[in-house]
């Protein structure tokens, strides 16, 4: 009686890393590999645009999967996708309720929308340090006005905490207690807190009348009162 052989074992079928696995796009892309040269290209559109690379943003995404795909041996370095070789790709802004909306596709396919804050128009700086300036608690004053009984929630904590931080350069002591010791809001202080809003917010974006949108009107109004 001959010896039973054993099933020889399978070996594991190494996939490369697609767009559909990270990005909720269709059609001929969706089963494309990420490769090197797709996520060059992001990376370049996003520095021309917007300055610099997105932290966790499309291109950040890309260059992680192309590079896992390299080094898996799936992908060359000079490859690119042909939808990127042909259609290339694309970042738009646009704003919408006060932020900055920012789209970003390869080809027709959206593979990033997000939001960032936008910038802060500003004339003179002389006139921020004014002595009738509005001050940074004087705007949070205003938001406790305005915001009724909204309840604080983290975004909203965040903003507090960096407000009061450029007003009074602690982050121990309430900046409405201390207006003597204040500081005209600026154009820095207003995009340090909306920045620190947008992070924490989870639709990321602002709160109409909130504490980013009062020190960003306080700070507009220095500049442009003379």
């Amino acid at each position: 009686m001959s010896q039973q052989q054993r099933p020889r074992p399978t070996q594991p079928t190494t996939e490369p890393i697609k767009y559909s696995d990270v990005f909720p796009v269709s059609g001929s892309l969706a089963s494309k590999p990420i490769a090197p040269q797709d996520a060059a290209t992001m990376q370049s559109a996003e520095n021309t645009v917007l300055g610099n690379t997105q932290k966790g943003g499309p291109a950040a995404v890309m260059n992680s999967a192309a590079t896992k795909n390299e080094r898996a041996g799936l992908v060359s370095h000079e490859q690119v996708t042909d939808v990127v070789a042909t259609d290339g790709v694309t970042i738009s802004q646009a704003n919408v309720a006060g932020s900055r909306i920012i789209t970003e596709a390869v080809g027709d396919q959206v593979v990033g929308e997000y939001a960032r804050p936008p910038p802060v128009a500003m004339t003179s700086p002389a006139s921020a340090l004014d002595r009738d300036a509005i001050t940074i608690g004087e705007a949070l004053q205003a938001t406790a006005l305005s915001a009724g009984n909204k309840p604080v929630d983290q975004s909203d904590a965040a903003a507090i905490q960096v407000a009061e931080m450029r007003a009074t350069g602690s982050s121990e002591v309430d900046a409405t207690a201390k207006l003597p010791d204040d500081k005209p809001a600026t154009r820095e202080d207003a995009e340090r807190v909306i920045g620190a809003e947008l992070r924490n917010d989870p639709n990321m974006v602002t709160y109409p009348g909130g504490v980013a949108e009062s020190v960003a009107a306080a700070a507009r109004l220095n500049q442009s009162t003379k």
